[in-house]
């Protein structure tokens, strides 16, 4: 936890909150902090700065913060991925988030696992618990935006369609020619498989809409090194 994350619940007066869950226990057992240590925080969907403990009890923690520092600048890329294994998952929506991505899809294909749509990481809960911790390590404040998506073709015909046109849409693909591109400045989709890959029918629809299919090398990727690799690439 690089960066203490509060929300307007936490605060009991002005420019002083109050924190006794998980973020409590951290503070205690991993910061081994005292009264009078600065630790660094920020609002959920707000500034960060630093919080100074006025207080330590065996329940609950009291910091004065002074906020005035702005979020890091997201990364201009809309990331749409296969839904994968949820341990994978959760790995990549993690680094995903933690790289600066802030508008997500998540949708089903051909070779994802019915089953894989109906895991609770994807509920409201779970992913709202991902994004935080995510942000927690990457020393952010704003929540993504999550959305899933359980039909590959509306999904791809009524909605992607829309949000592609004139920018940039990239299908990350090891079966293709052409290198990903790097170091662009032009906000830009990417798509990323599942582990088996994307049909032939799935590759050409994307196509037909404006994706471009684009590899990095030979080598097949999990989903989570796969995103890490990519945008680091891109951006």
């Amino acid at each position: 936890m690089n960066l203490i994350i509060f929300t307007e619940n936490d605060i009991i007066e002005k420019s002083t909150i109050s924190l006794s869950d998980r973020r409590f226990d951290h503070i205690n057992s991993i910061h081994k902090a005292s009264i009078g240590d600065l630790l660094k925080v920020g609002k959920l969907e707000g500034k960060m700065g630093t919080g100074e403990i006025i207080s330590i009890s065996e329940k609950k923690i009291d910091l004065k913060i002074e906020l005035s520092k702005e979020p890091p600048k997201p990364i201009p890329l809309t990331l749409i991925m296969a839904m994968s294994r949820p341990k994978s998952f959760k790995k990549a929506l993690h680094y995903a988030i933690a790289m600066g991505i802030k508008e997500i899809h998540v949708t089903r294909t051909w070779r994802v696992d019915k089953s894989y749509l109906n895991s609770p990481i994807l509920n409201d809960e779970s992913l709202y618990e991902q994004s935080l911790l995510a942000l927690e390590q990457s020393k952010d404040t704003i929540l993504p935006e999550i959305t899933i998506h359980k039909q590959f073709k509306p999904f791809v015909e009524d909605i992607l369609s829309n949000k592609i046109s004139k920018k940039l849409a990239l299908l990350a693909h090891p079966y293709t020619q052409k290198i990903c591109p790097k170091n662009l400045k032009e906000p830009s989709f990417l798509f990323i498989g599942p582990e088996g890959g994307l049909i032939d029918y799935e590759v050409k629809l994307l196509e037909k809409i404006g994706f471009e299919t684009v590899t990095i090398g030979e080598r097949i990727l999990r989903i989570e090194n796969a995103i890490p690799a990519i945008i680091g690439r891109l951006y």
